[in-house]
């Protein structure tokens, strides 16, 4: 793709750029010098739209993952995203490389060592059986089908508008074109941008906040220096500096080729576990016996809402993460869709179910039943650890201690995250910085100037939230609220990616 820098001051749209820069600045001054108040403010939030309207979010995740479906095995499967005769830009495994890593920050390692846990100490396992049943069913439902159903959606809408319909305005109110016709360039169209860019930063700021502690810790761990919410930060500075500097100059061939270091380091990490772990039986046979059970299950997962809160377990998990999906939603699919131009809308949803969704279980089955079977088995007890500490940073690291060569192992997990972060908000900040501007052509790209400026934004709320030390709860607050409004804009542009299909479909019918 070629790189135009954009200079010209009409091109920047300020409210888009200014807003969200002054809104983030003010809540990350609030949670610097009211910790304590902010993070109750943000429970009482999560309350109400978690508990009170969680089924909302329930109803978007199905409908969307059955949307896709109906869309990749109908007639608008068959259209190509760009010209009709057109090829891929990009080999399957270049393209599946760089849409795995976009859409899955380095939190993806953090979950699969310890989501298993969480489970196995919530009530909801014990009403539904045991821990060998159901603890490794629920990481997989959570990352697979439904979340990737969000993300396809949406890259084809995104995709056959930016390659089919050649529009020039790169953001989610354009989308909506079809069914908001001129309202798209008013109020409405605007409220929507800023909805989206807000959402951005909430989901943004969600992964930075969960995963960068087990960096830290690993390097605590590794370098034998005491952890502290000052090296964390500095992490992250550092990741933002370095990485991000690397991908911006370089672009999406920058972006392609971290992405392959990243799928290497990341296959590898999950070979040398389940070659070399000592738990490779468990892994396999648990493995397929759980996502077995997540399918057979599928509807009913879905739809469970515990309406006598007997466990709140939907409330906590099930919600949080199709919210968190959700608030993705706004950088990820922007990006597929982008590297997917000569695939068909067939190719891109079901290919990337089966490099995204494929891709995801592995390393929940590996990583996860690697620590879940030496606690089934007896060999060490991680759930009493976890009671004890309430530290996942820590027993992470002490299941990775259980490995053979384990400094090596933490080393290849730091690298892998660090990788995993460069390449996820690299595409993330492409995407932000497109929103800065009224116009971008197909050839164009923001100038790295704002790029560099939406790097820097994007870091600002997580460092806040980490000096503020909120709780787990409180993290998926943020994207639990940022989520409530987006979900509704995604059913929107899912139906206007089908009312524009239809009408692309009819005027080739005619040409013929």
């Amino acid at each position: 793709m070629n790189e135009t820098k954009l200079i010209e001051k009409g091109k920047i749209d300020w409210i888009i750029t200014l807003v969200p820069l002054f809104l983030i600045i003010a809540l990350c001054i609030l949670f610097f010098i009211m910790p304590n108040q902010s993070n109750k403010i943000l429970s009482q939030i999560r309350f109400f739209f978690g508990d009170t309207l969680g089924t909302y979010y329930l109803i978007i995740g199905l409908g969307i993952f059955i949307l896709s479906i109906f869309i990749g095995s109908s007639k608008y499967g068959n259209i190509v995203l760009g010209k009709q005769d057109e090829k891929p830009k990009y080999s399957f495994f270049s393209w599946g490389c760089m849409m795995f890593t976009c859409g899955l920050a380095a939190d993806i390692l953090f979950y699969s060592f310890s989501e298993w846990i969480l489970y196995a100490t919530d009530p909801h396992i014990e009403e539904l059986g045991s821990i060998q049943e159901w603890a490794g069913v629920f990481p997989v439902f959570h990352w697979s089908f439904i979340p990737w159903g969000f993300y396809l959606v949406l890259a084809v809408a995104f995709g056959f508008m930016l390659h089919v319909r050649g529009r020039s305005r790169q953001k989610y109110s354009e989308a909506c074109r079809p069914i908001l016709g001129k309202y798209t360039q008013g109020i409405l169209g605007r409220v929507i941008d800023l909805l989206a860019v807000f959402a951005l930063l909430a989901g943004t700021a969600t992964t930075f906040s969960v995963a960068t502690p087990l960096m830290a810790q690993i390097i605590g761990e590794l370098f034998h220096i005491e952890i502290s919410r000052t090296i964390i930060n500095v992490i992250i500075l550092l990741i933002t500096c370095c990485v991000y500097t690397y991908s911006l100059l370089h672009g999406f061939k920058g972006i392609s080729i971290l992405a392959k270091v990243c799928i290497y380091l990341f296959f590898g990490l999950l070979l040398y576990v389940f070659f070399f772990g000592g738990e490779t039986r468990y892994i396999i046979e648990t493995g397929i016996t759980s996502f077995g059970k997540m399918v057979q299950n599928f509807i009913g997962l879905s739809t469970y809402t515990d309406p006598m809160r007997t466990s709140n377990f939907p409330q906590n998990w099930t919600i949080y993460y199709w919210a968190y999906w959700m608030v993705w939603c706004v950088a990820a699919p922007f990006f597929i869709g982008s590297i997917s131009r000569g695939r068909s809308v067939r190719q891109t949803i079901f290919g990337g179910y089966v490099f995204g969704v494929g891709s995801t279980v592995v390393s929940f089955i590996v990583l996860g039943n690697y620590s879940m079977g030496m606690q089934m088995l007896k060999a060490k007890d991680f759930i009493a650890l976890y009671r004890k500490t309430g530290d996942l940073y820590s027993l992470i690291v002490s299941i990775i201690k259980t490995m053979p060569c384990a400094p090596l192992v933490m080393a290849a997990v730091l690298v892998t995250m660090i990788a995993f972060y460069a390449t996820s908000f690299d595409s993330i900040a492409l995407t932000a910085a497109c929103y800065s501007y009224k116009r971008l052509e197909e050839n164009e790209q923001p100038d790295k100037k704002v790029q560099f400026m939406w790097c820097i934004l994007l870091i600002l709320l997580p460092i806040a939230l980490l000096f503020a030390e909120s709780s787990m709860s409180n993290l998926q607050s943020v994207s639990i609220v940022a989520a409530f409004p987006i979900g509704g804009i995604i059913v929107l542009i899912a139906l206007s990616f089908l009312k524009d299909a239809k009408n692309f479909l009819s005027e080739e019918n005619k040409e013929r």
